[in-house]
């Protein structure tokens, strides 16, 4: 297994770069409260892009995320989840939206009753041929970018005004379009993540030989703030705490524990650098608990505290998203 520390920055440079997206795009959904749609999970990854008006997306086990104008939400594992303007609203399937409520030749959905608009711009997406197939799986479930953060309006607010452009003004092919810029930025959304958190040794560009590690990993990548130890580890992958440590150091090089906090800090590193959440808050989500926790763990990995780390970002022009 190759990790990104292990390889030059030229080569780690050169893999972003050329990292593609092939989106497509399900509906332009104009929606009036109240309203509400569930999607059913899927390998492919999602996307939803609120262009105005506000919303909760909600995934299973996870309290819902509010989402704003101008704000992205990728679901990396195609995750089953449900978005709605209130909780009280009903949510069928986006499926049976669209069997009903048929798309015109913009691609636009348009349904709900009479309240407050919304509109999203929904879709799926796939990494293209040149890009490691890998990179998916190291992104958390849900990731939420914010477009008030600092720097984020470098990139995606240029795009969010053409995609915003093309949902006032209809013309033939808007569906092709939509699907063009959202490859745009959704590629840069992760580009920025990766770049953000790459530094511990987040990404894997090989694939990993031992499918049982593979699950730890995986467990590990999606659950950082369970309180792991090595024997919940071993349980989970079907080995006793002493194969499972055997196998593990022989995969990955190190142990589960070493690189569990690898994966913790290479988050939170990806969360400074695309959020403007508190360390706090990352701390939480991480699996760190506390400030000081995380900013001592931090320090010993990075040589300098969060903080000092998202200003350092934010001043190379790195700090893009939420």
């Amino acid at each position: 297994m190759q990790l990104l520390n292990s390889v030059s920055t030229d080569t780690v440079s050169e893999l972003l770069s050329s990292l593609t997206v092939q989106s497509s795009v399900y509906c332009l959904s104009e929606l009036r409260a109240p309203w509400g749609f569930q999607v059913s999970g899927a390998t492919v990854a999602k996307f939803h892009l609120v262009l105005e008006g506000a919303c909760l997306l909600k995934t299973d086990g996870a309290d819902p995320v509010r989402l704003a104008a101008g704000e992205l939400v990728i679901l990396s594992r195609g995750e089953r989840h449900v978005m709605y303007d209130a909780p009280q609203s009903p949510t069928p399937q986006l499926d049976e939206l669209i069997a009903l409520h048929t798309l015109d030749d913009q691609a636009r959905l348009r349904s709900g009753g009479d309240g407050p608009l919304t509109r999203l711009l929904c879709g799926g997406f796939a990494l293209g041929n040149g890009s490691p197939a890998p990179l998916l799986g190291m992104l958390p479930p849900v990731l939420h970018f914010d477009a008030i953060s600092a720097g984020v309006l470098g990139w995606l607010e240029p795009v969010f005004g053409l995609v915003r452009q093309e949902a006032d003004r209809p013309r033939p092919g808007a569906q092709a379009i939509f699907a063009k810029l959202a490859d745009v930025f959704l590629a840069q959304a992760l580009r920025s993540y990766l770049t953000g958190a790459g530094p511990a040794g987040l990404l894997m560009l090989d694939p990993l030989a031992d499918p049982q590690i593979g699950t730890a990993l995986a467990l590990m990548r999606d659950q950082p703030a369970r309180q792991w130890t090595v024997q919940a580890l071993a349980r989970e992958s079907g080995m006793s705490r002493t194969l499972f440590t055997t196998r593990f150091r022989a995969a990955v090089g190190e142990s589960p524990m070493r690189y569990l906090a690898r994966i913790r800090l290479g988050q939170a590193a990806g969360y400074l650098t695309t959020t403007k959440l508190s360390v706090e808050a990352i701390a939480l989500r991480t699996g760190y608990g506390t400030n000081a926790a995380l900013s001592k763990a931090f320090k010993r990995e990075f040589e300098i505290p969060p903080g000092k780390y998202r200003e350092s970002r934010a001043a190379t022009g790195i700090l893009e998203v939420r």
